[in-house]
């Protein structure tokens, strides 16, 4: 199991579920955290109402672990200082002797380096090798004015915490590295605290993975609990591991049992423990009839439909029938919850309804788009390739997501790695042109158009190194200009995909690109909308129209946020 540790956002962390690897992720919280509870059954409950597993047993491993670093940060442009005497730099110093670096002092006490503090959450179900976001700042009392163009030297990520005056560190559980991403809109003199923060999109790499499991509560702690509760769940999850079915449920010990992740369930792991919990202890022909009967009628109420959906797709196959009557019913909620069970029962006829509600329901879009992910079909790629051209921008960007989930290699979304430095999208989409860039896990910008321009005249800058300017009509130059260095230039067209390119030919990092995006907006010249992470968000409340209290319901794993509107109209970032 992994051990229980100890868990500051920064200004661009957001109230999302990411639908990548959308995080991975990832998507919301589980039923069981939002106030759809499993009901509890006592020991005399009749033999056709089943126990399930949740009524023995509790989450374990859905909480983010926090790992930290002292780091350097290098590249600054005069902007960084020399560390005030403090338990981090006695320990920094300590670390670059031990790695061999002459003269340590001189260059702690560069202006183009920083004394920096890191940190990282590892996210449930983490496996070694996946990366994930770092968080960059200055200690409180630290003279550096900026990290706008640094670079964080490879650091190992641990548990950290100061006792009495020195750093202690457990194990190493990850490293990080990369070029820090700073708002590009900070302004050292007005926003010293925005300026000297920033964030390494999927910089951190997880050295272990995490397990998942379930703990059984201490009225239910036995050998022969967890041997059951093994079993239920062994029946409705496999994997298969070189030609063999294998379950995905280990009893350990008596009050542990240990769950692999199904790939099914990769992109919502909080989904996939709640249906675990769902899953029924006893389960034979006599009591499947009956419960699929009282299923399928709390499925179509509105008021109980998330939890008879999340309960019937715990019973797998036996319950598609039933689940697909919720499709054409008249609610939206009721059809929503019908079809996201389906869509992880990997049930085609799904995905007409997801794609629907994806497009015209923002409080279930979110775990629309997630669904559709889960369900790799003909049909529902299409459907995600048609929301490409949605006037939302969230809706468009989660269809994008969705389907580099898919399959990367689709040829509607497929990318590139600029200069080994960022992800490059340019999707011909029928839509209004858009520019995407992410702040969170993944370094990314997105074209949706392939004609999208700069509109001179303009003088941007991408970085603390590169001009980008245009004085007439047509015509953009870059330039590079770096001490002990020749001037260098390139000339393009007002293609934003030829500038880009000559940005990164040159030495451009992401932040560097995604700050010249940036200034591009603010002077006028970007002749189509600019958004800054417009994924669908988790906590919208649902509201049908005519119908009873009882159905204004929360969409099934949800976290209680702010209310967000749909975003057809307006520029991000």
């Amino acid at each position: 199991m992994d051990a229980v540790m100890r868990t500051r956002s920064l200004w661009f962390i957001m109230a999302i579920p990411v639908i990548m690897g959308l995080a991975p992720c990832i998507i919301g919280c589980s039923l069981w955290m939002t106030g759809s509870k499993t009901p509890v059954l006592g020991e005399t409950a009749e033999v056709k109402t089943p126990r399930l597993v949740g009524d023995l047993a509790v989450p374990y491993g859905l909480h983010s672990i926090v790992v930290e670093a002292i780091g350097l940060v290098t590249g600054l442009n005069g902007t960084g200082s020399d560390p005030l005497p403090s338990p981090e730099r006695q320990f920094l110093l300590a670390e670059m002797q031990r790695r061999g670096v002459q003269n340590p002092n001189t260059v702690l006490a560069s202006k183009n380096t920083s004394l920096v503090l890191v940190r990282g959450y590892l996210r449930p179900g983490i496996q070694k090798g996946d990366v994930f976001d770092v968080e960059v700042r200055v200690p409180s009392r630290s003279e550096t004015t900026s990290l706008r163009g640094g670079f964080l030297l490879e650091v190992p990520l641990r548990e950290m915490m100061i006792l009495r005056g020195a750093v202690r560190e457990g194990h190493i559980l990850a490293k990080a590295s990369g070029p820090v991403l700073v708002d590009p809109s900070a302004d050292p003199e007005k926003d010293p605290v925005y300026a000297t923060r920033g964030r390494i999109l999927g910089g951190g790499v997880a050295e272990r993975s995490r397990t998942l499991g379930l703990l059984l509560k201490p009225e239910h702690h036995s050998v022969a609990n967890a041997a059951r509760i093994e079993s239920a769940i062994n029946r409705r999850f496999y994997i298969v591991q070189r030609g063999l079915q294998e379950g995905v449920a280990r009893a350990k010990t008596n009050e542990y049992v240990e769950l692999k992740l199904h790939p099914r369930y990769k992109n919502n792991i909080p989904r996939y423990v709640a249906v675990v919990r769902a899953i029924p202890l006893r389960d034979n022909e006599q009591i499947r009839l009956q419960r699929l009967r009282e299923l399928e009628s709390e499925l179509l109420n509105p008021a109980t439909a998330s939890q008879a959906a999340l309960e019937l797709e715990a019973l797998g196959g036996p319950a598609v029938d039933v689940l697909k009557k919720g499709l054409t019913a008249s609610s939206p909620v009721v059809r929503f919850h019908a079809a996201e069970a389906l869509a992880y029962l990997d049930c085609p006829e799904a995905a007409p309804v997801l794609g629907q509600i994806a497009r015209d329901e923002p409080a279930f879009r979110v775990y629309a788009l997630a669904a559709l992910s889960a369900l790799n079909d003909l049909e529902s790629v299409e459907i995600l390739r048609e929301l490409l051209k949605s006037p939302s921008a969230e809706t468009r960007y989660g269809a994008f997501r969705a389907l580099v989930e898919l399959n990367p290699n689709d040829a509607a979304v497929a990318g590139e790695k600029l200069g080994d430095q960022f992800w490059y999208h340019v999707v011909r989409t029928e839509g209004p042109p858009m520019v995407h860039v992410t702040k969170n896990r993944r370094a990314e910008v997105v074209l949706f158009g392939d004609n999208i321009r700069l509109k001179g005249p303009f003088a941007v800058e991408a970085g603390n190194r590169i001009m980008v300017t245009s004085q007439e009509p047509g015509k953009v130059t870059v330039s590079r200009f770096a001490v002990n260095e020749a001037d260098q230039k390139r000339f393009v067209s007002d293609s934003l995909d030829e500038i880009i390119r000559a940005v990164v030919e040159l030495g451009g990092t992401y932040p560097d690109v995604v700050q010249m995006l940036q200034e591009a907006r603010v002077a006028g010249a970007l002749e189509a909308r600019f958004e800054v992470d417009a994924v669908p968000e988790a906590g919208r409340r649902y509201e049908e129209k005519d119908a009873p209290n009882e159905s204004d319901v929360a969409p099934s794993t949800v976290a209680d946020h702010d209310v967000s509107d749909d975003d057809s109209s307006g520029t991000g970032g």
